[in-house]
This record gives C-alpha cells, sequence and structure tokens, in this order.
C-alpha cells in the first residue's frame, strides 16, 4: 500500500510562459514521481477554481506560488506518514482537506498536481506503466487506443480571435494505426503551410496549440480551406480525413445571442446558429461539433442534438465542465452525445473518473482532451489509453508540449499493439 513520506509542489511555466503548478511525490519506499499540470484558456464558468498569486507585480497576477506552497506545506503536512490503499481515497482526502465545492480554498491546480503525481508514483511503485495504472482505477484493462483529433486552423481565444470559432481539427478516419495517422496529418498540415503562404501571404505562425491562424473571411472560409487542405494532400475528405469543429460559442454569445458574423450581418438567436452548424455539418465532412452552443443555452442544446446527432458527435466541453453534475443535466435534457474530458475542469482523477462513467453509461463518446497551456508532460496520453477514450485532443503537430503526448502514444502503441476505435465515415 503506498505510503506518503511528502509531496512538494513548483512553480513552472506552461507552453504560453504563464505559470503552472508541478508536484512532486515521495513514497516511504523511496519512489518518487513528478507531474505537471496544465492550464486553460478558454475556461468554463463551471471549472474548479486554479489557485493564483494575484500579485500583478508577477506574471500579472498570475503567479502559482501559492498553489505550490499549499502543497508544499499543508498538503504535505497532512499526507506525511499517511497509506493510500487506492486513487479514490487519496483524493477523497484531498477533496476534504480543501472542503469547498469548487476548490477555490486549495486550489483545484494544487489537488491535481498531487493526485496525478501520486498516481504515477503508484504505477512506479507496482511495476506497471502508467497506462495500465489508469485503467485499473476504473476497473478496466486497457484495450484501444484514442483516435486523434488534431488543430490544423485554430481562432477565437487560441489565436487573437481573427474569426470566432475556436479550432477546425483534423480526424484521420482511413489510418488504422496512430503511426499512420500522424503521417496523415502532417501531409494535410503541409498543404495548409502552402496554402496559409500562397493565399495569405503570411508564415506559418501558429496559436496557443499549434494551429496555423491567418486571416479567414468568416467560419465558412476557415472550413472551406481545411477541406482543401485535406484534398491537396491527396486524401478524400470524409473517407480519408473528416473535420472536428470547437465552435466555443460562449466567448461571442453576448445577451442571448452569437456574434458569429461581422457586422453588418446580424448576430444569430439560438435557432439561427443551430441552423448554421447544421448547414456546416451538410457542406463540410464534420464528425465533430464541440460547444455548438453557449455553456449556459440549455433550452436549446437538445435542439442541436436533434439537428445533427445522426451526422456528427454533439460534444461538451464548457457546457459540461467534466462536472459530474452538469453531466447529469445533460443526459436527463438530452442535451449532448459526448464529452471533452479535461482533468483540471474537474481537480482530481477520481472525480474525473466518476464523470466519464456517467457519460459512458449514457452511450456517449469520450474525448480525452489537454489544454492550451500544457506542459512536456506526458500523462494525458496514458490517460486516454488507460480510461478508452474515443478520442484524443492535444493541439497540432508543431510544438514540443502537443508532440510528448502523440510521441507517448507512439511508444504505447509499438509496445502493446492495441487498436484504434472504429471508424465513423460520413
Amino acid at each position: 500500500m503506498p505510503t506518503i513520506e511528502k509531496v512538494q509542489g513548483l512553480e513552472i511555466l506552461d507552453s504560453r510562459g504563464h505559470p503552472t503548478v508541478a508536484c512532486g511525490c515521495w513514497l516511504t519506499d523511496s519512489t518518487q514521481a513528478w507531474a505537471s499540470i496544465p492550464s486553460g484558456a478558454s475556461t468554463g464558468k463551471a471549472e474548479a477554481i486554479e489557485k493564483r498569486d494575484g500579485d500583478p507585480a508577477r506574471f500579472n497576477g498570475r503567479g502559482c506560488r501559492i498553489a505550490a506552497r499549499n502543497i508544499s506545506e499543508i498538503l504535505s503536512a497532512a499526507l506525511a506518514g499517511k497509506a493510500f490503499d487506492t486513487q479514490a481515497t487519496l483524493d477523497n482526502f484531498l477533496i476534504a482537506q480543501d472542503a469547498t465545492v469548487d476548490k477555490s480554498n486549495l486550489g483545484a491546480n494544487a489537488l491535481l498536481g498531487v493526485s496525478i503525481a501520486f498516481a504515477r508514483a503508484s504505477a512506479i511503485q507496482a511495476g506497471v506503466p502508467l497506462y495500465q495504472h489508469f485503467a485499473s482505477m476504473i476497473g478496466q484493462t486497457p484495450h484501444r487506443l484514442p483516435r486523434l483529433t488534431v488543430n490544423l486552423f485554430s481562432g477565437g481565444k487560441h489565436a487573437g480571435g481573427q474569426v470566432p470559432i475556436q479550432d477546425v481539427l483534423l480526424v484521420p478516419l482511413s489510418a488504422r494505426t496512430i503511426d499512420e495517422s500522424l503521417s496523415a496529418v502532417a501531409a494535410v498540415y503541409q498543404s495548409a503551410l502552402e496554402l496559409t503562404s500562397r493565399k495569405y501571404a503570411m508564415r506559418g505562425l501558429v496559436a496557443d496549440e499549434g494551429g496555423l491562424a491567418p486571416p479567414f473571411a468568416d467560419a465558412e472560409a476557415m472550413l472551406e480551406d481545411a477541406v482543401a487542405c485535406i484534398s491537396a494532400a491527396g486524401l478524400t475528405p470524409g473517407k480519408d480525413m473528416a473535420l472536428a469543429v470547437d465552435v466555443a460559442s460562449s466567448h461571442f454569445y453576448i445577451d442571448g445571442q452569437y456574434h458569429l458574423d461581422a457586422s453588418p450581418k446580424p448576430p444569430l438567436d439560438s435557432r439561427g446558429m443551430i441552423d448554421r452548424i447544421n448547414d456546416w455539418v451538410s457542406r463540410y465532412p464534420i464528425i465533430s461539433v464541440e460547444d455548438g452552443l453557449a455553456e449556459d443555452d440549455w433550452f436549446h442544446w437538445p435542439l442541436l442534438l436533434q439537428a445533427i446527432g445522426d451526422r456528427a458527435l454533439v460534444l461538451g466541453d464548457d457546457l459540461l465542465c467534466t462536472n459530474p453534475a452538469r453531466i447529469t443535466r445533460a443526459i436527463q435534457t438530452n442535451s449532448a452525445s459526448a464529452l471533452l474530458l479535461k482533468v483540471n475542469q474537474i481537480g482530481t482523477l477520481t472525480e474525473a473518473a466518476t464523470a466519464m462513467k456517467l457519460a459512458t453509461a449514457a452511450g456517449w463518446q469520450i474525448t480525452i482532451s489537454a489544454r492550451s497551456g500544457e506542459t512536456e508532460d506526458d500523462w494525458l496520453a496514458d490517460l486516454a489509453v488507460g480510461w478508452a477514450g474515443h478520442q484524443i485532443k492535444v493541439g497540432s503537430i508543431t510544438r514540443s508540449e502537443r508532440l510528448a503526448k502523440y510521441n507517448r502514444l507512439l511508444m504505447i502503441e509499438s509496445q502493446t499493439g492495441l487498436p484504434l476505435p472504429p471508424r465513423r465515415p460520413r
């Protein structure tokens, strides 16, 4: 049974140069492990609260020294000498130490740092790969790899808002392995680099998650260019390569209207937004739509699912925030068909597992997701394999914090030979 000797927090920098938290966990048998925690830019209102310093003289108030100190002092003192036979026992202890619903006392970033570091130390102590340890947490055996969803073009909060929608992603369909998937994505990405240079006279500068961000005229231009890049790479849109769209509608939903189009076009009401998304799904090879409506537009989410659910996943991110209460509401109201699972939205592995089990029991698909502020840590790849995610959303293929996860998937694939999930052709 793993017994904790101490935990230690450290303020580090994420991929955007913003502070985040790393945590070290030492067990009494000298086993030790570290984990780094991501941070989001496009965040839902129901997410667990990151602890930030608020000192404007350091990192514009976004420092994480208090969260790191909460690990090194408060949590380390509380955990020292205690044995935890399961991840749930440890996580429930952390939740009790924080004693708030939203993790605002010690910080979700502090709690998740300890949660992940303990899981990694436990896997090392048991002599098993991390993905196998994650699988054992939920009573499973690893049986598949996730299908990739890879950023091609970015807008919204990830790219300065040149278009309102946040990301258009590639989903390799005909690829049979992670290796083949990355090769196909790389071919389309190279086509996109050429298009960006030729059509927009821009270098291949990238957004927060590595997607290209030329000045598209509107969302339709973004989608049309993505389809053109698939064809230019010698692949068939909808057969070899599909699209996923992260609309992130909450960020342009103002006073009950969706400001998707530039002036002088009027904003859309909720039904108009559903009609626009339905048109996209009809015209383009889109198989997943994330946050097509705003996080509080609950009344209209069932209508969106009715409109496109037979052709594309209706994926909830800001709507759900990996929060069991919001997932339960979405299931009861028939508002979504897939969960975007971000562990730091809820604060511990155990709570994220509860969220995933609820969604799975409802027949939903699961997309395991990174954040815009990532680190070089690769535990997310192991989580996606251990928890049998249908998809993984990491970012593009041009930044090391993204490639760390893809390269880890390649390693797991080479060691296990696990298959990808069934395809969803259009």
